[in-house]
């Protein structure tokens, strides 16, 4: 992840060397950063800590956005030396005009160079460009595309590449902005990240004497806070501060995770929730071999052993059989977040791409998390959507496809897809190096499985079932039991104890006697044998499904 000093250095650098004049920053951009150019650390807005810190030597510096138009932040008297300033009788605020003016004065200034005259070095900002102008909308719209080209002239015609200028346009998605400027060859896109421990430091340090309430458990151990509140921004995190000291409350160890929760899932606009690892594989009823499989992985990833990590799981099986329940057994086993992708679709153009973006961006910042996808049959895309959506699913394809093959994320993000129908998932995203390893979860194959089943979540429902129970059920009890359905059978169990008073077994061999599968036999068979052509080891696979092994599997 990089701190702040080393996107900055990469701007520098960039700018210094004369290898772009034109930087396109997005992400992170809306939030607070810590400056340390004076004699006391400080905190302000990105557009701040540009022109303070990256174009402080500059003489003239420009900042524009929709709602105040053309600013002069700094070098007022040489910019009214400009003849045609007086023309304009004001500095506009309407995205044409103002971009018009600000390329001709910048073609003016590098007139003069060329004539030899005086050169001043010109900085300028572009606030919320991607509200300036946005990704195309449906249809051809020539005044924005001519907009948008002015803009990236500034970076492409000879006579600006050699004047010293430098034009930052700020946009907190990629995707939300022009594809002329965003996909500009001559221009350098940089990501601004979610703040890192060293960045959350610097703040705690910084406002520490302000709440010395809220921070009170962390007095001598801030850099323990620091690296708790990664996966927020710092406005974020200053803002709970605050509230947290206004109400005389205490920031305690033990409450910071939920608290963290919270804030993240408000901050993403619910595109995102966490999942509560409120259980362990222990509670996992039967799937041993896998069991012990995913206990192996988790060790790995706690000894630092990433090469022998997966970059993902694709859990696949019949409507109902704990898909999620498994997901949630691993998150309480590995003690690391799970986070759940929502439904990021959007009907506005650019908007679901750049609700992506945001996920990533704060799945980068929260170190080790697994990343669940359920129904990513649905969710993933498609390579080649055709007409109906606009090309939308195969973008969203083509940015998960990226995002889970990226080695960076190795030993950092696990993918974990949940699907009935992993047929209809692309093959490209089941491959190695994005999903390693498929699970089929299957449903129960024989009487006692069942009961176990039936066993287990009763007594979860606080309906308690003794094993000698068994015998008086064993011929009621029907094969292809899922978690799901049986789930149901014991909230029938429960209603049964709490209005009718009767012996347990009684009770349950008139729900088993009336009972009828929720999904069709023939849809149930379906989903069991394509997730059984999905495994990716036959060990999974409980004995009375290995008849069917497909033919391209060796038996062991």
């Amino acid at each position: 992840m990089k701190a702040a000093s080393d996107w900055a250095a990469e701007i520098a650098e960039l700018y210094q060397s004369h290898s772009t004049n034109q930087f396109v920053l997005y992400g992170n951009i809306d939030d607070q950063f810590v400056f340390a150019d004076g004699p006391e650390p400080t905190l302000g807005m990105l557009s701040d800590f540009l022109i303070r810190t990256l174009m402080g030597r500059f003489d003239v510096v420009l900042t524009y956005d929709l709602g105040n138009g053309i600013r002069i932040d700094k070098g007022q008297p040489l910019f009214a030396q400009w003849p045609s300033f007086k023309d304009y009788g004001e500095l506009p605020k309407a995205p044409r005009l103002a971009m018009e003016m600000l390329t001709h004065y910048f073609r003016y200034c590098a007139n003069l160079k060329n004539l030899g005259k005086n050169t001043h070095q010109i900085g300028c900002i572009v606030k919320a460009a991607h509200l300036v102008a946005p990704a195309a909308q449906t249809g051809v719209n020539y005044d924005l595309n001519a907009l948008a080209l002015l803009m990236r002239n500034w970076s492409m015609e000879q006579s600006l590449l050699d004047y010293p200028l430098a034009t930052c346009l700020l946009a907190e998605n990629l995707n939300d902005l022009h594809p002329i400027l965003s996909h500009n060859p001559k221009a350098a896109a940089i990501k601004i990240p979610l703040p890192a421990p060293d960045n959350f430091s610097r703040a705690l340090a910084l406002y520490a004497p302000r709440f010395p309430t809220a921070l009170k458990a962390f007095e001598t151990d801030r850099a323990r806070l620091a690296g708790q509140l990664c996966g927020l921004t710092l406005s974020t995190a200053l803002g709970m501060l605050k509230l947290k000291e206004y109400r005389k409350e205490t920031v305690k160890a033990e409450d910071l995770a939920d608290i963290k929760k919270e804030l993240v899932e408000k901050e993403c606009n619910a595109l995102i929730e966490f999942v509560e690892p409120k259980r362990s594989l222990a509670d996992y009823q039967g799937h041993e071999k896998l069991k012990q499989w995913l206990q192996q992985d988790i060790r790995l990833w706690q000894q630092n052993e990433i090469r022998a990590m997966p970059m993902g799981y694709l859990i696949c099986g019949p409507v109902g059989t704990g898909k999620t329940f498994l997901v949630e057994c691993i998150a309480g086993e590995a003690g690391v977040p799970v986070v759940k992708i929502k439904n990021f679709r959007d009907k506005w153009v650019g908007s679901t791409e750049g609700n992506l973006e945001k996920i990533f961006r704060l799945l980068h910042a929260l170190g080790r998390c697994y990343v669940f996808i359920d129904e990513a049959d649905q969710a993933l895309g498609r390579r080649d959507s055709g007409s109906n959506d606009a090309g939308l699913s195969g973008r969203i394809y083509s940015m998960m496809a990226k995002e889970m093959s990226d080695p960076a994320n190795r030993g950092k993000i696990v993918w974990i897809l949940a699907t009935s129908r992993p047929d209809l998932v692309e093959i490209d995203l089941k491959r190695p190096g994005r999903v390693d390893v498929k699970i089929p979860i299957l449903p129960t194959t024989t009487p006692q499985e069942g009961f176990d089943l039936i066993r287990a979540l009763c007594c979860r429902n606080g309906v308690p079932v003794a094993p000698a129970d068994f015998e008086p059920l064993k011929s009621l009890i029907p094969n292809f039991l899922t978690p799901g359905a049986v789930d149901v059978i014991a909230l029938k169990a429960y209603r049964h104890a709490k209005t009718q008073p009767m012996p347990v077994t009684d009770v349950l061999r008139e729900i088993l006697r009336e009972y009828r599968p929720p999904v069709p036999m023939e849809d149930m068979e379906f989903q069991i044998r394509i997730a059984l052509n999905e495994t990716s080891d036959w060990d999974f696979v409980p004995e009375a499904f290995k008849q069917h092994q497909p033919k391209t599997q060796d038996k062991k």
